[in-house]
């Protein structure tokens, strides 16, 4: 049956754009799906075709507000009842991915937590992109294939013709993938310390390297206020820099975050398409992941490796 089993891929509602475009990378057609919504806001996702016997892929990123989690949850539990083959939540941007440890008494570990509720609806695998620390992967009893934006930022960073790069985390919890990307492109690496007064407020920040004279490019998994990035760019443009350019799977982009960027020393910040903008920025540009999505959904779906995408 599994080697018959047709491919099939639906979006949730934020994800319909970019599960068109994958579907398109794959010359297959978009599911249909309907998602009725009752007038004190309950919704009710439904396909619109029979998924039975089918390998269903099913693609939503989960940031806030919650009913992008729920409709993902309802979705996968839709095509469970429905008798599909093999079902795959594909997460671009896994949600409450910060929650991956308690770092102070009485608090929840999130990133667990929703592992297991969507084990429990019914995933029968994760397809995700840059999660916000690697051992998430071990919160889920299912496969987990975690795809890189570095395999999209990389060779667009070394098409950008800068001749002094640095690569620079704007965090100690960032130095292995600063590590990543400096080696990658066989530059030097610099951090920042940053110390917290309380989340998403920075209270100070010291460099350590050397940037006088160099273009520097931050690299991170998610920008959510902006408050670390736009304090590391200005540091660094006070300690000499040409210029400083900012590279992050994920725009969250919450709150001030588009003022706090465009009033900032950051030349430009570049993100994946993971999660749709908000609004327009001059310095906010976005670069497509459908390809790379595609081509992991494929692989699944042939039962081919994902990792010779990124080790050969």
């Amino acid at each position: 049956m599994s080697k018959n089993a047709p491919l099939k891929i639906f979006p949730c509602t934020k994800s319909v754009d970019l599960t068109r475009r994958i579907c398109d990378s794959l010359g297959v057609e978009l599911g249909k799906t309907s998602c009725p919504i009752f007038s004190d806001g309950e919704f009710e996702p439904c396909y619109e075709e029979t998924i039975r016997g089918s390998h269903v892929f099913i693609i939503q990123s989960t940031p806030p507000p919650a009913e992008n989690l729920m409709e993902l949850l309802l979705m996968i539990d839709a095509a469970k009842r429905a008798s599909a083959y093999k079902i795959i939540a594909v997460i671009p941007y896994f949600g409450y991915g910060r929650q991956d440890r308690k770092d102070k008494p009485r608090v929840s570990i999130g990133a667990k937590l929703i592992a297991d509720i969507l084990s429990t609806a019914g995933a029968n695998r994760i397809i995700t992109m840059d999660l916000h620390a690697d051992q998430i992967q071990g919160f889920f009893n299912v496969p987990v294939d975690h795809l890189y934006a570095s395999s999209i930022f990389i060779p667009f960073i070394s098409q950008m013709g800068l001749e002094n790069l640095v690569i620079a985390s704007p965090d100690v919890g960032g130095t292995k993938r600063a590590n990543t990307y400096s080696k990658m492109l066989h530059t030097d690496m610099v951090i920042c310390h940053k110390s917290r007064v309380k989340a998403n407020m920075v209270d100070s920040m010291t460099l350590i390297g050397d940037v006088k004279g160099k273009d520097v490019i931050l690299v991170d998994d998610l920008i959510d206020t902006a408050g670390t990035i736009a304090k590391a760019a200005d540091l660094m443009m006070d300690k000499g820099a040409n210029s400083v350019r900012a590279f992050a799977a994920h725009g969250v982009l919450s709150g001030p975050a588009y003022e706090k960027i465009e009033n900032s020393a950051l030349t430009e910040v570049y993100f994946t398409d993971s999660i749709p903008g908000k609004q327009e920025s001059s310095k906010i540009k976005y670069l497509p992941i459908a390809k790379a999505m595609g081509e992991a959904i494929e692989r699944v779906y042939k039962n081919q490796s994902i990792s010779s995408l990124y080790y050969g």
